[in-house]
């Protein structure tokens, strides 16, 4: 049904990371949330009212807040969409993160409501007139919410979509909380005088799990505003990509921003000979560059760092200081000799891991320490560790 839907409405369907596809499976699933949770909030509203029953009222605006994130959802992708601007150089993906934390903070208003709504209809012991038109309709409720939770979080893996898959979640939140007003009122109907409300039982569990959810979606949807570490896979694979080009000796020195699903900044060092022609690395450089920013649609910026290959004692110190940065789970490159009269300068770049408590000052007492009846000075570069 989901692909077939696809099919439909969406051309070239299955191209999710052209930027235009992915937006018009956000508009699609937008567009059903809408008019599956309007109708889901019109049937509900009328049977409650006619119940006299405040869950089944409360239920139906929760899809009416349903039918409101869908909407936002639809601006984010509208939004998300449109291209760089002056104010905005980077785009707009990353207001679909905004998007999915807006949906988040509904789903936490909405469980306090029923919360507080639950716990009133216990204190007043409150009586609901249930027929079996009510539990029909609830019943399909139910199935109709099943189907939106699967139909969104099957978008939203596709198109690797935050807010969708939080709406995905919210979904499946409703189903438990119509679920639990449909046993309650199949329980209310066959014992209409119970002594206390079964409904508001129920309704305070279904509310913390509920706020549970949504403080859970709060973190995943904030964490990508913030900032995090992009997948280790995908950039594991654009690394081994690009030593696998001719002529490239290492790779360090990789950040990787992420400006939404689709929008990635990438910057890293590449080590290639220092006997080789400038200019003829150069070029090579810039024909690594296009054709990896255009296999992973990312924007990629490599900075050409020459080394020396052939220099015996450049090499042989090099091996010296690597049995002692090695052992201590840490990573140095860039590694240069500029030697003088009086004493000889070691400059190279040091990676200490975020879990690795070794300090700046401990690393270079130890390389002094162990080099201290030689003339050599160092110049170490300390970088954080920005690619777990």
């Amino acid at each position: 049904m989901v692909n077939l839907l696809r099919k439909i409405f969406i051309k070239d369907y299955q191209d999710v990371n052209n930027s235009k596809v992915r937006n018009a499976h956000g508009t699609l699933a937008s567009i059903v949330g809408i008019v599956s949770n309007f109708t889901l909030f019109l049937l509900k509203l009328i049977i409650g009212l006619i119940a006299k029953s405040v869950s089944i009222i409360g239920d139906s605006f929760n899809n009416l807040a349903d039918m409101a994130s869908s909407s936002i959802n639809l601006l984010g992708f509208k939004i998300a969409n449109k291209p760089a601007d002056k104010e905005h150089p980077y785009g707009h993906a990353r207001f679909e993160y905004i998007a999915g934390l807006i949906i988040s903070v509904i789903i936490i208003v909405f469980g306090i409501q029923v919360l507080t709504d639950s716990i009133d209809a216990i204190i007043n012991n409150t009586k609901t007139e249930i027929d079996v038109i009510t539990l029909i309709i609830l019943a399909i409720a139910i199935i109709v919410k099943l189907w939106q939770g699967y139909f969104y979080r099957k978008i939203g893996k596709t198109i690797n979509s935050v807010s969708l898959i939080a709406s995905s979640q919210d979904s499946i939140n409703d189903v438990l909380s119509t679920s639990a007003i449909f046993v309650g009122s199949l329980v209310i109907y066959f014992v209409p005088d119970m002594p206390f409300s079964l409904d508001g039982v129920l309704g305070i569990i279904i509310a913390l799990l509920v706020l549970f959810s949504g403080i859970k979606m709060v973190k995943e949807t904030a964490d990508p505003l913030i900032g995090i570490n992009p997948d280790h896979e995908y950039v594991k694979q654009i690394i081994n990509d690009i030593l696998a080009y001719k002529g490239v000796l290492g790779v360090h020195d990789i950040r990787c921003h992420m400006y939404g699903p689709t929008k990635s900044f990438m910057t890293v060092h590449v080590e290639v000979s220092a006997n080789e022609n400038i200019l003829e690395a150069h070029d090579e450089i810039d024909n690594i560059e296009r054709e990896i920013s255009e296999k992973y649609n990312i924007e990629l910026t490599i900075h050409m760092d020459p080394i020396e290959t052939d220099n015996e004692y450049v090499n042989s110190l090099k091996e010296e200081v690597g049995k002692v940065i090695l052992p201590l789970g840490l990573s140095f490159h860039d590694f240069r000799v500029v030697e003088g009269h009086t004493h000889t300068n070691v400059l190279f770049d040091v990676v200490i891991p975020r879990e690795n408590k070794i300090t700046d000052k401990e690393v270079l007492a130890l390389l002094k320490q162990t080099f201290k009846d030689r003339n050599l000075y160092f110049v170490v570069h300390f970088d954080g560790d920005y690619f777990d």
